[in-house]
């Protein structure tokens, strides 16, 4: 059996790459954006741990799943309620009727903290819960559906509903969750503000940091077995199934990753805003997602970090000073990606750029000897 090394992991092109989006994302944004601004790009980056378990869902096994902002509400919620139990001391809400728990709760009438948010005080807790609560419901999620078969555009239309059950639920307990507003003013985090200049910085850079590990991941799944085998199921279920392969233990499993990506993102959200709330749970930022890993390409891991970006800038600069077309202009952007580009960004770079940047890197020392291309990976399409 032979060694996995780094050759079977990237190739050439992909080390490029990943160094090209680290020097955008840790040199050239930090020293030409001020606080502010990159702030806003840390913001979008959130989105990016989204697309990257998109691309694995969507691009390489399939499952399109239109309901990704539930993982991302749900991970963002863990920390939010953390927050806030911590900015809700007995001092700082002496005015209240009852100090000690949230204000949204004081102004329905609760009159103790309940039960479910009792072990939000820890912090390691919270930090379990991030991920372990989006990752057990999407094995739940998962099992009932992937176990009957179910796949498509009915799966896609369950996961719609689930979330507009979810955004339903929180808006409607509103003394639990703090209804449509979500959780806001959130203060400290283990004593130390999160409010100031330097803690955007810090949070960006931790962002930034825990991006390039799902990438990693990401990547690691890809290039693995386990990568070949959900590209052959995207195509040939039936075929891999009587292979003697379990097909919806792998659905489930990328689904599973996909959460816990999109919950990481929801919690670097909820540090860089400072509050959580439903409207990053319906539908319609879910849809979002989706264009963003259809816009950067849905069979390229950093493709979907560049979409999510690209498009966000996008609606902040026509959202800036056209408010009232960025719906229309999302709807066009998606419909003409999908016709004009259908591998999005990350398929124009490959048959237009790939070929030169290659032939420069035949030339380079540091990537002469190493392969243009892992020993079992080929060129995917879009299906």
């Amino acid at each position: 059996m032979s060694n996995f090394s780094l050759s079977n992991l990237m190739t050439r092109q992909d080390v490029l790459g990943f160094v090209v989006l680290a020097l955008i994302l840790l040199v050239v944004l930090p020293l030409s954006l001020d606080v502010m601004r990159l702030n806003q790009v840390g913001k979008y980056l959130s989105f990016a741990f989204v697309t990257v378990g998109l691309v694995l869902c969507w691009g390489y096994g399939g499952i399109l799943s239109l309901g990704q902002g539930v993982f991302y509400g749900l991970g963002g919620y863990a920390l939010a309620m953390f927050l806030k139990l911590e900015a809700s001391s007995p001092e700082n809400t002496s005015i209240q009727s009852t100090p000690g728990i949230p204000d949204f709760m004081d102004w329905n009438q609760i009159t103790e903290l309940p039960w479910l948010w009792e072990p939000f005080h820890s912090f390691g807790f919270s930090l379990l819960a991030i991920l372990l609560v989006p990752t057990v419901l999407a094995y739940l999620i998962g099992f009932a559906m992937f176990k009957r078969r179910v796949s498509g555009v009915y799966f896609a239309i369950i996961t719609q509903a689930i979330s507009s059950i979810l955004t339903i639920l929180i808006i409607g307990q509103q003394g639990y969750t703090g209804g449509v507003n979500g959780i806001t003013d959130l203060q400290t985090l283990m004593g130390w503000s999160i409010r100031t200049d330097y803690a955007s910085y810090v949070f960006y850079f931790v962002g930034v940091a825990l991006l390039f590990v799902c990438l990693f991941i990401a990547q690691f799944i890809t290039k693995s077995k386990l990568g070949r085998i959900l590209v052959a199921m995207r195509g040939q279920e039936d075929r891999v199934r009587f292979s003697g392969y379990d097909v919806a233990n792998f659905k489930i499993f990328v689904f599973c990753v996909g959460a816990a990506f999109a919950a990481v993102g929801g919690a670097m959200f909820t540090l860089q805003e400072k509050f959580m709330s439903p409207s990053f749970v319906g539908i319609v930022p879910s849809i979002e997602m989706v264009i963003f890993c259809a816009v950067g390409g849905r069979l390229s891991i950093l493709g979907a970090v560049y979409g999510a970006l690209l498009v966000n800038v996008f609606r902040t600069v026509l959202g800036e000073s056209f408010p009232e077309l960025w719906l229309f202009a999302m709807g066009l952007l998606f419909v003409g990606v999908v016709l004009a580009f259908p591998d999005g960004l990350a398929g124009v770079y490959q048959k237009y750029a790939a070929p030169t940047v290659d032939r420069f890197l035949d030339k380079a020392p540091l990537f002469r000897r190493w392969p243009s291309s892992t020993s079992h990976s080929e060129p995917i399409k879009a299906s």
